[in-house]
């Protein structure tokens, strides 16, 4: 019998499954960040919600901690790293609200397409006002789906019961997967060129906040609807407030706020809108299943079982020889979708060397959590990665060979006309990129990258590095090689942080670049 500790509302469900599994649960309400910190003393697992700052202190006070579940999708507020460091399991309940965010879309969609909530506060105020709170129909209109993960293809699907004909912008999408779906693939200033509806489905990213801003908003028709149930500050709502009073846009419909609790917007003024207070997750279902779900997943980690939900588990099941190639597969990944610019339709896997012997699925899993754990709004696992490669139309080709020239071992992933091979090196089993685009170089991954070609003719180092060091980027690692005609050669920087779109730019004007690609590991 375990501890588990519930510092927040968990429903009645997810409490019974647990004590049903002969567990001491502990439901202590409204405690304070100190009382927290005694409280976890001695607990096994730790449940919360989305109030909760799971932090390294806590993690820390709570020595015998197991595992760490979160009643809902996001993970904010659990350090996910610290609790990797400290060895405790993180678990999620990523399916627990989608339904529920859905089709709170599609209520708000439909608010606002027929102004129900200003109809029903001008009724209850005494005033039958039939033409002023006259709406539109979503028959024969465009609904924009900007994110066509889980969320927004359910939403997808009502809208084209509704007869809505369907754009989507998502660069991760494969066409094939947006055919299935009864979707036509457009730009995000096409999509708002010609959207009568737009519905928004992504996570918040630095990539993602302020996506919708003044400049795309003067792209629209005058009639355009934004809806928006996923995050907020992905639309700027001073923009969006100044857009809908200059007449740009007819209005908007808003769950979600940049600061919330938000009680006081310049758009809580404005007729055209319609808001509430982040209810997309919020009915009995999303609550029970978020409930039951972490509950269940909670029990399965107290007893050492496979954990469907888990997001930082452990390859115990790979190989003493397979298992230190983990990591290296799935930051490949993420450096070959981030260098592709998107999820290629066909991803090629080559595993050479002594890796060719063993079982190598879980590798190619691992390549593919890396493929789309940065490019989705959703947890990705060992147990959905292959999922997800299907829903978004990824043909993924493994091959092995027992033989490799240079390397004892030697994984190569090749998609949208790229290729990148890395090993592990040395005796300290180091990871080393060793290849890109057929350009031989030896530098360790890193979370931000840069690969410059340019001509090979003195001072081009010194263009980029100066470049760099100018707007105080350092650079951690560099690697110059030619490529095998030897007609230009190949920069690969390693960063201490991410080089902006105005400097990769600047670089891609310069004379003698040929092109430059930012990559994120």
């Amino acid at each position: 019998m375990a501890r588990i500790l519930v510092p927040e509302q968990l429903a009645p469900a997810g409490l019974d499954f647990l004590t049903k599994a002969g567990h001491d649960v502990d439901v202590r309400l409204g405690l304070s960040a100190e009382e927290l910190l005694e409280a976890v003393v001695g607990a096994q697992a730790l449940i919360v919600r989305s109030a909760t700052q799971v932090t390294p202190e806590l993690l820390a006070a709570g020595a015998d901690l197991v595992v760490v579940g979160r009643a809902g999708i996001g993970l904010d507020n659990v350090d996910v790293a610290a609790a990797t460091s400290q060895g405790v399991m993180v678990v999620n309940a990523p399916q627990s609200n989608v339904l529920s965010a859905a089709e709170h879309s599609m209520a708000l969609l439909l608010a606002q397409a027929r102004n129900v909530p200003q109809a029903h506060s001008a009724l209850k105020a005494g005033k039958w006002e039939r033409s002023r709170w006259e709406g539109v129909e979503l028959y024969g209109k465009t609904l924009g789906v900007i994110g066509l993960g889980r969320i927004g293809s359910l939403v997808a699907q009502r809208a084209l019961a509704f007869g809505m004909h369907l754009l989507a912008y998502d660069p991760y999408v494969s066409s094939e997967r947006a055919r299935q779906l009864g979707i036509e693939l457009a730009g995000l200033d096409e999509l708002m060129a010609r959207s009568d509806f737009i519905t928004i489905h992504v996570a918040k990213t630095p990539e993602t906040t302020g996506l919708i801003n003044k400049a795309l908003l003067r792209k629209a028709k005058p009639n355009l609807r934004i809806v928006n149930v996923a995050r907020g500050g992905i639309v700027d709502e001073a923009d969006l407030a100044e857009a809908i009073n200059e007449g740009l846009i007819a209005g908007a419909a808003l769950d979600v706020f940049a600061k919330e609790p938000m009680t006081e917007s310049p758009l809580f003024a404005l007729d055209q809108v319609v808001v509430t207070p982040h209810l997309g997750a919020s009915t009995a279902e999303a609550q029970d299943k978020a409930g039951v779900t972490i509950a269940e997943q909670v029990v399965l980690a107290l007893n050492a079982e496979f954990v469907p939900f888990a997001v930082n588990v452990s390859a115990s099941e790979a190989s003493e020889t397979v298992r230190p190639f983990l990591p290296l597969a799935e930051r490949l990944g993420r450096l070959l979708v981030s260098l592709d610019g998107g999820v290629p339709d066909t991803l090629e896997i080559e595993y050479q060397g002594q890796l060719a012997d063993y079982d190598t699925r879980i590798l190619t899993l691992s390549v593919l959590k890396g493929v789309f754990g940065g490019v989705l709004d959703e947890p990705v696992t060992y147990v959905n990665a292959p999922q997800l490669a299907e829903q978004h139309g990824v043909d993924v080709r493994e091959t092995k060979t027992s033989s490799t020239q240079d390397y004892v071992n030697l994984i190569t992933l090749r998609g949208r006309g790229h290729r990148m091979s890395a090993t592990l090196a040395g005796a300290k089993s180091e990871p080393r990129i060793v290849m890109l685009d057929d350009h031989t170089v030896e530098v360790p991954p890193a979370s931000h990258m840069l690969m410059v070609r340019n001509d090979d003719r003195p001072g081009m180092i010194g263009l980029v590095t100066s470049s760099l060091g100018e707007v105080g980027i350092n650079i951690s690692d560099i690697h110059v090689g030619r490529s095998p005609q030897g007609d230009a050669a190949l920069m690969v920087l390693a960063t201490d942080q991410e080089v902006g779109g105005e400097l990769l730019d600047q670089l891609r004007k310069a004379p003698g670049i040929v092109s430059v690609h930012a990559m994120a590991g």
